[in-house]
């Protein structure tokens, strides 16, 4: 049998893999995955399926935390191809998309129309329109907004049969029209009318659904929702199956095209509440307070998710706004047509809750320092994978909603119940709607731990039972709820649900497991038991602070971070998944992968596994992912050591060899430096090398600088510095290739007072890390320790100028080093600096100032290195260049610029690699006119001359121009 499309089928082991997960616990190896590139190919696999009685399983950003991705059939990626927004009516106040669009993607395109779409989920940067409406999602605003059922006006849709179906608003007579015939279509009206028509099953719905006063609630079929509509009551609402397909989890029908109302743009003027708390009691009976108000949003964090923050070096800069350790915080958005009416809101909140006796501290948070204050919250799910050990706060009980009135004693009940178990869970989210994200912790590589989870599970049910709640408000049924949906909802309730899904999917195609016989909870879980783990290989570098290489992949929550854009989210994670937009190039794809084929008793294959290769050949290492992914998945750490094991077990490449030791190559180039620079530039020559090398021959080579750093310092004489002394790292880039730049540095700090201490150094190792070498680095590293060690300090610095070489004393060294000289490696790190945060920091102790320099108003756009992104700041640098006196200096909104070292050089990584800079930065720097280009790092500089035909100069340069004679 075979599955004609014009998408893309793919059935081999590595999309199997990736594909056997989503964000939640569970596993289950696909048949395959299939991109279709539109409804014709849908309709041409739903036949196919419904042929061979294949199960179907459709699938968007792959972020659900109930298991609504996972399945045994095939996958049905949508992502790719079906990702258009069809058409806009701005009179009508709607939009109509395919289900690939990203849920920010949508709002920017609408935000110059002033409208928006209103449910904000915190995975909003990747979450897409289908996976939504498959979920009924909901957000932050939805005590404003509504959730999503509340927004679908249409839903083009394939049914079980093949045939294609739009269902939208009906009148009573409409509904009679669509009831005739002998389709499909009519019968699936007919059965909901011969149900719903029923007084018993009106009334089984009225006494077991959650409280009407419950809006986010998200568990079986809506049908309480159709049974409110003109065809069952003399009520004006119209019926619209829309609302039951929204939350079905594509359990009855394939949705090809979505038509959702949008709001008009919210009031501009915005201010957060941050009301800190002593205990989450108090914030919860606070929340009773705040909601009096109608805010825009009330969002909870809890002591403990508020903790694991404190490791992330993303969200540690969004920590800001925190004053004490409180127990917790309520995050109460309000919003006005000014900033006074904004402010009144704002007080008035704060008054009133001061005046119930609760909270210690309320500070106001403005723009543009509130996205920092909402990327804290949405990084929750996140950053709980930072909890040491293997037990980890689990989402399976995390979606409970009830009553507002009733949640604080539905939380003082699940707190005792907690106690029961020995547990003190993690409680955050949407305090505002009612519904709290509540996490156990729990070691599912233990049966004592999958027996404790479900057995939270059914205590659980029965406490959201207790109070008519909702077992999922937002995140839907899946694997991890179907299963109690008899106990919530009733027997009868779920007996209609088997009779809906029956009708409309007869052989059972449609994501099955989910809504209806599901399987059980307790099953397929993605984390092995410890004894059921294969044996592991020493790693090279020390994982010791993750727990070992592996766990430190299995720290990726699946939560796909990494699958957001650069034009509409900005950040540098993950470049080659923005560039691709395929799954397996995402750092999501490559922790599973990881873990999939390394801890596999059956997989003896190891790190050789060409799935492996397959899959980590696009990570460029840029280290985005240390700072923007809130588990802290270091790829770049496992990408190195990953190539090390492969290289270790199979030789190591005339290529790799070459570019880790690109520094000795060119210390020997820089001796005869004019015949070095002629047989670089000239075609013929240069064209062998680039053959030999396997350099694409549309690639520029570095030439040679007419001197070393090292020798020109080598014949300068010392000066004394009235500003103190520091140490100065001149790495293997600079010093022979760039020289000018290294040159240019001495002089400024000269200028401005410094002492420059220079003797004599190895190689940053920066080069062999990339690419595997790891014992040639270790050699650099364990040289550079025990020279700098004992010579730095807080006051004599080691400062450097290109960023990725003087961070990986700060970052990789401390994974590389022996462990008897870690001391020390800890100790140089705490006191390495880039130049940009040598010469900010001093500028903040009044060293240095404007009179220096000759004022400029000429605009500087700048491109910081993506270490430099993870790993430091590039408001340095904006510090450092405000020197200048120009008014006119930003940002470019770009990840990486694409060469990442030797990745850019490589013919095989060419294309991708300018695509990557055609992402965001090659179209801001052609389109800069007379603007100052300026890039911290030598492979940005080198592919922004390659892709723009632009020179890029360093910071130091800038200054250097601009420094009084």
């Amino acid at each position: 049998m075979e599955l004609k499309i014009e998408g893309e089928v793919e059935c081999g082991p590595l999309f199997r893999a990736l594909y056997a997960t989503d964000a939640s616990i569970y596993r289950k190896e696909p048949l395959g995955v299939v991109y279709p590139k539109h409804e014709a190919d849908v309709v041409a696999i739903i036949k196919f399926a419904d042929q061979f009685n294949i199960p179907l399983i459709p699938r968007t950003a792959g972020t659900s935390l109930a298991g609504q991705c996972v399945g045994a059939g095939l996958i049905v990626d949508v992502s790719r191809h079906m990702n258009t927004i069809l058409e806009f009516n701005e009179e009508e106040s709607w939009v109509r998309v395919q289900p690939g669009v990203i849920r920010d993607e949508l709002n920017a395109f609408l935000k110059d129309k002033e409208y928006f779409f209103g449910p904000i989920t915190s995975t909003a940067s990747r979450a897409m329109i289908g996976g939504m409406v498959g979920n009924n999602s909901s957000g932050t605003t939805s005590i404003k907004y509504g959730v999503t059922r509340d927004h679908v006006l249409e839903l083009r849709t394939v049914l079980s049969n093949g045939s294609v179906t739009t269902f939208g608003d009906l009148t009573p007579d409409d509904f009679e029209i669509k009831m005739e015939g002998n389709g499909l279509e009519a019968v699936l009206y007919r059965q909901i009318f011969d149900a719903l028509n029923s007084p018993k099953v009106g009334e089984e719905i009225k006494t077991h659904f959650p409280k009407s006063s419950i809006h986010r609630r998200n568990t079986g079929y809506a049908v309480d929702s159709l049974l409110e509509t003109s065809v069952f009551t003399d009520k004006q609402l119209p019926f619209n199956f829309s609302k039951l397909l929204c939350g079905s989890e594509g359990t009855l029908a394939f949705t090809t095209e979505i038509k959702i109302h949008v709001d008009p743009l919210p009031p501009p003027f915005e201010i957060l509440v941050c009301a800190h708390f002593d205990n989450l009691t108090e914030a919860l009976e606070s929340t009773l307070v705040v909601m009096e108000h109608q805010p825009f949003g009330c969002e909870l964090m809890d002591k403990a998710i508020l903790d694991c923050t404190k490791e992330n070096r993303e969200q540690q800069k969004n920590r800001f706004f925190l004053e004490g350790d409180p127990g917790a915080i309520l995050i109460i958005e309000v919003r006005g047509n000014s900033v006074e009416e904004a402010e009144s809101f704002a007080d008035a909140i704060i008054q009133s809750v001061e005046t119930s006796g609760y909270g210690y501290a309320f500070p106001k948070v403005y723009p543009p320092k509130t996205k920092q204050v909402l990327a804290l919250r949405a990084a929750g799910f996140g950053v709980l994978s930072n909890v040491k050990g293997d037990d980890k706060p689990i989402e399976f009980v995390e979606d409970t909603a009830v009553a507002l009135p009733d949640l604080p004693s539905y939380i003082n009940e699940f707190q005792e119940l907690m106690k029961g178990f020995g547990q003190d869970a993690i409680y955050y989210a949407h305090a505002g709607a009612g519904e709290l994200h509540l996490r156990p912790r729990v070691n599912l590589k233990t049966d004592e731990g999958r027996k404790q989870l479900r057995e939270i599970a059914e205590a659980s049910a029965k406490l959201v039972k207790k109070y008519q709640g909702s077992l999922s408000g937002e995140h839907g049924d899946g694997r991890v709820r179907g299963e109690f949906i008899p106990l919530i909802l009733g027997e009868a309730n779920y007996a209609l649900f088997k009779r809906i899904k029956s009708t409309w999917d007869p052989k059972g195609i449609f994501n099955p497991g989910k809504i209806v016989d599901a399987d059980p909870m307790d099953s397929d879980f993605k984390y092995l038991k410890y004894e059921e783990v294969g044996k592991q290989k020493a790693s090279f570098l020390n994982f010791e602070k993750e727990g070992g290489f592996l766990r430190l992949a299995e720290k990726c929550t699946g939560s796909g971070d990494c699958r957001k854009l650069a034009n509409i989210s900005g950040g540098v994670m993950c470049p080659s998944y923005m560039a691709t937009r395929n799954e397996k190039d995402s750092t999501r794809a490559r922790a599973n992968a990881l873990r999939e084929f390394l801890q596999s008793p059956q997989d003896n294959l190891g790190f050789s596994n060409p799935n492996l290769k397959e899959v980590m050949d696009l990570c460029i290492s840029c280290k985005g992912c240390t700072s923007e992914c809130p588990s802290n998945v270091d790829m770049s750490v496992m990408k190195a050591e990953y190539l090390y094991q492969v290289q270790e077990e199979n030789g190591y490449g005339f290529r790799s060899r070459f570019f880790a030791k690109i520094a000795d190559y060119q210390k020997l180039g820089s001796k005869f430096p004019g015949l070095g620079n002629m047989f670089l530039s000239n075609r013929f020559s240069g064209n062998i090398l680039k053959k030999i090398l396997g350099v694409s021959p549309k690639r520029s080579l570095p030439s040679f600088s007419k001197t070393t750093w090292e020798s020109w310092m080598k014949r300068k004489r010392d000066n004394d510095g009235k500003n103190g002394e520091i140490f100065l790292f001149v790495d293997e880039f600079i010093n022979y290739s760039e020289s000018e730049i290294g040159i240019k540095s001495v002089e400024v700090l000269e200028k401005l007072g410094y002492k420059i201490q220079w003797i004599p150094h190895d190689q940053s190792g920066r080069a062999a890390i990339s690419k595997g070498l790891l014992k040639k680095a270790r050699k650099h590293a364990i040289r550079n320790v025990k020279l700098f060690a004992d010579l730095v300090s807080e006051d004599k610095p080691l400062v450097g100028l290109e960023p990725s070489a003087i961070l990986t004393f700060r970052d990789e060294y401390l994974r590389l080093v022996p462990e008897h000289l870690m001391a020390k490696a800890m100790n140089l790190a705490k006191h390495c600096l880039t130049i940009e945060e040598f010469l900010a920091r001093e500028i903040g102790k009044g060293r240095i100032s404007r009179e220096s320099f000759k004022q400029n108003s000429q605009k500087i756009l700048v491109h910081g290195h993506c270490h430099q992104k993870a790993l430091a700041s590039q408001q340095d640098i904006l510090n450092v260049l405000e020197l200048t006196g120009s008014e006119q200096i930003e940002i470019i909104q770009s990840g990486c610029c694409g060469m990442a070292g030797s990745f850019g050089y490589e013919k095989e990584h060419f294309d991708i690699s300018m695509k990557i800079g055609e992402l965001v930065l090659f179209p801001v720097v052609r389109n800069a006119e007379e603007a100052i280009i300026c890039a911290p790092g030598t492979s940005c500089r080198h592919q922004i001359a390659d892709g723009t035909g632009k020179k890029a100069l360093h910071p130091i340069e800038i200054l250097f121009d601009a420094l009084h004679s």
